[in-house]
């Protein structure tokens, strides 16, 4: 664990597995809890601050059918909002990342979360966001048949990798993994996007070799249509970066420092209780994924990253080596500045 920002969380290694529940065998996670700055289970790790004086009305922006971002309705199911005087109302948002940025910066909505790699090449335009701390870690998954003679990322050259979005954060993400196992994601790997829904029947056609995605639709994906990983973000090094960040409008930062701590606090605080409270917290998001069972949302939630969280060098210290990443796959271009690009997007609240 690293020391200086989180001074005050030690959690203890029996106390973190039993909060966390069955399903996970606790060699898996044992690594996570000596490299990532791990939360405590009650409460976030930055010291105390006081709630706002006066009520404050924030409008999140956030993707309702995604359970990674489950510290959202959380945080104001649990009173995590209310205890910061805060009243906060939700939009869902499907979009572009470009209009979510925009809506952000132009003041429609406050705040949002969002997948790390699905934001930096946007940001690069100069939105008024600034991204205030990683809300947890992984949440992707890169899969093909039980039966496939695919076991490796090696394996995948000369095949084709389904995903969602040419640009998302899968692809992005699973372009870095397949550099670093020394194939070329260009050249050596084919990508097609494909509704989500319709992904595993183009793996079943045999359009694809391998699919990616996020939960909640990934572990029903490996359920019903009898998958198996071949990689995700939730092992390795990578398992100790944050895979979702906390945004927020540049002008509130500015001129609300307060509310801008206020309602960071508050998600962090609501990701921390999630993490070991995955069946109450799977009940609560539960209304968002209908067709979803609570038991099956707690199981995402436990195989997922949420005991990870950063914040100032950290963050940009997490910020920079994604956007080397994405230098080695093209997608930024490679005099691109990654310290200087992490330091201008990024915000340190607690200093």
């Amino acid at each position: 664990m690293q020391r200086g920002i989180f001074p005050s969380v030690t959690v203890p290694r029996r106390r973190f597995l039993t909060g966390l529940g069955g399903g996970i065998a606790a060699g898996v996670l044992a690594p996570h809890l000596v490299q990532a700055q791990s939360v405590e289970c009650g409460g976030s790790f930055t010291a105390p601050i006081k709630p706002l004086p006066n009520p404050r009305k924030l409008t999140i922006a956030w993707n309702e059918t995604a359970v990674c971002v489950a510290a959202v309705p959380v945080a104001r199911e649990k009173g995590f909002f209310a205890r910061h005087n805060l009243d906060v109302d939700y939009v869902n948002f499907g979009g572009a990342t470009d209009q979510l940025l925009e809506a952000i910066s132009t003041g429609k909505a406050d705040a949002a979360p969002g997948m790390v790699l699905r934001w930096l090449k946007p940001l690069q335009q100069g939105f008024d966001v600034k991204l205030v701390a990683g809300l947890h870690a992984g949440c992707m998954y890169l899969m093909v048949p039980e039966q496939s003679p695919i076991r490796t990322l090696a394996d995948l050259k000369g095949k084709t990798v389904g995903v969602t979005d040419i640009g998302g954060p899968d692809r992005n993400f699973f372009s870095i993994r397949v550099k670093e196992a020394g194939l070329d994601p260009e050249s050596d790997v084919s990508w097609r996007a494909f509704p989500a829904d319709l992904l595993p029947l183009a793996l079943q056609r045999g359009d694809v070799q391998a699919i990616s995605d996020s939960d909640p639709l990934s572990l029903g994906q490996r359920k019903q249509f009898g998958l198996r990983d071949i990689d995700n973000n939730m092992s390795g090094e990578w398992a100790h970066t944050a895979c979702c960040v906390i945004g927020l409008r540049g002008s509130l930062v500015r001129d609300e420092p307060d509310v801008a701590r206020a309602v960071t606090r508050a998600i962090l605080d609501a990701g921390a209780w999630l993490a070991c409270n995955p069946d109450e917290a799977a009940r609560i998001f539960q209304p968002y994924a209908p067709r979803v069972s609570a038991s099956a949302l707690a199981d995402m939630i436990r195989m997922e990253g949420h005991h990870h969280q950063t914040l100032a060098d950290p963050l940009r210290t997490e910020i920079t080596r994604y956007a080397e990443a994405l230098k080695d796959v093209g997608v930024f271009r490679p005099s691109f500045d990654t310290k200087r690009y992490a330091a201008r997007v990024t915000q340190d609240l607690f200093a």
